[in-house]
């Protein structure tokens, strides 16, 4: 898949192991290199549902619309579909096997 991100200062962060490992540290940094590694190697999200230790799902609520995956827990990588217009089944659910593109929001715990 295709990996784009919200603004250009996340994508710095995500592309430099030393800006990485200092804004996340070494242990959310490594998990987060290798869930970014995973969706590059990935044709479509489908295949990263296959993925246990990732974890991929879709949000609810406030956050409807986008999607995670596990970093070290509580952490989560919230992402969205990049695809113009955003693939969709006939019942209007997101169709995984057509996200061929997506776009990194945040890194956070969403939870607290």
């Amino acid at each position: 898949m295709d990996i784009l991100f919200q603004d250009q200062k996340l994508a710095k962060v995500c592309n430099n192991e030393s800006l990485l490992i200092r804004k996340y540290g070494s242990v959310r940094a490594k998990l987060l290199r290798r869930r970014l590694d995973e969706c590059r190697a990935a044709e479509n999200l489908e295949v990263l549902r296959s993925l246990p230790q990732v974890r991929c799902h879709e949000l609810k609520g406030n956050r409807e619309g986008t999607l995670a995956v596990d970093l070290d827990h509580p952490y989560r990588l919230i992402f969205e579909s990049a695809n113009n217009p955003i693939p969709r089944k006939s019942d209007g659910g997101l169709d995984w096997t057509r996200v061929t593109a997506i776009r990194v929001l945040t890194v956070e715990d969403y939870h607290g």
